[in-house]
């Protein structure tokens, strides 16, 4: 028999309360102490200013004085640890396949016609599949980000350990751009992320991957609706985009021990006619040597619906390492395509 539950005298609550409280009002303080810190105040950043001194010949005065006027933002680091992409299928899928964003999407088609048959005849890339990437990062074009992208990335390689050593890399690769480009640093808006234009490149993918593709002799991704088509097609050509082959299909399951298959992951392993033996079935006609990957999308209730992704499939999550975005660029392509063709 247990013991009974003793009492607990009121003064150690309120003491409890009261630590709560402190450790509350502790936090808000750290949040407020990161929006108003002076990031060359750091050891680390002046450490990362005399590395790109040294290693790329930045002055070392001016780089000080450029992050004299960074503010690193708690906002930031919040919004980082709650993406989209953590939502189940079921949640995330209405952000980006409705019906208002497939119509932008056919006027968006429409408007950039020929810029989308040239791409597909230079890069091999579908035009449904490049309107449909950019529907999905910035509504084709309008919502391009409001954060400074130097502050975004200097948030996240000096206040964010998690992933710090990836955004240093990037707050490294983005004053490279700024220079090549001459943009100035400070200037330049983007995603939380850190990621910029109508791409949503972030900055290595820029500077690897965005192409001047009207020849003007520049490469803008901002304001030039030509450069992101073309660097979309390139970016997905130089990820191993395979043209006329298929993305993916959805699956019939008749095996509950399918286990194995899903914990094996996005980048295709297995020939399809494999999965046939095993109970796996693609509803529309697949290359039966091809390799794919079998992947659950959650459905609110009942049995997740099960897709099986192919090469094109495992590009686009390239493109953002998610599962659930390259579903909603596939299902939101096929929906544009059909609503144009229709």
């Amino acid at each position: 028999m247990s013991k009974p539950m003793q009492r607990q005298p009121l003064r150690h609550t309120l003491r409890a309360l009261a630590l709560v409280s402190g450790l509350l009002t502790a936090g808000s303080g750290l949040a407020a102490a990161l929006d108003d810190e002076i990031p060359t105040q750091r050891p680390e950043v002046q450490a990362f200013i005399d590395e790109m001194a040294s290693k790329h010949g930045f002055d070392r005065n001016e780089l000080g004085a450029i992050f004299e006027q960074v503010r690193m933002k708690q906002k930031i680091i919040d919004a980082i640890t709650r993406p989209a992409e953590s939502k189940p299928w079921y949640q995330y899928r209405p952000i980006f396949v409705t019906e208002t964003r497939i119509n932008e999407g056919v006027k968006f088609w429409n408007e950039n016609e020929a810029d989308l048959k040239r791409a597909a005849e230079v890069y091999g890339v579908p035009p449904e599949i490049i309107v449909a990437i950019i529907g999905v990062e910035t509504r084709y074009g309008r919502h391009k980000g409001s954060w400074r992208v130097l502050d975004s990335l200097s948030t996240l390689a000096f206040a964010y350990p998690r992933r710090a050593k990836f955004f240093r890399s990037e707050l490294e690769q983005y004053l490279l751009l700024a220079r090549e480009e001459s943009l100035d640093p400070l200037a330049i808006k983007g995603s939380y992320a850190g990621a910029m234009g109508k791409a949503q490149f972030i900055s290595s993918s820029y500077r690897h991957y965005a192409v001047d593709f009207d020849g003007d002799g520049k490469r803008d991704l901002w304001n030039n609706t030509t450069d992101a088509i073309g660097s979309v097609a390139n970016y997905l050509k130089r990820h191993n985009w395979q043209p006329g082959e298929p993305v993916g299909s959805y699956a019939m399951v008749g095996s509950n021990r399918i286990s194995r298959l899903l914990k094996a992951g996005i980048k295709p392993h297995t020939p399809v006619k494999e999965f046939r033996k095993q109970g796996v079935t693609a509803l529309t006609p697949l290359p039966p040597e091809a390799l794919a990957a079998l992947i659950a999308f959650d459905k609110k209730v009942g049995r997740p619906d099960y897709w099986l992704g192919l090469n094109n499939f495992y590009t686009i999550t390239r493109y953002n390492h998610s599962p659930l975005y390259a579903m909603a660029v596939y299902q939101l392509s096929q929906a544009i395509s059909e609503e144009r063709d229709g």
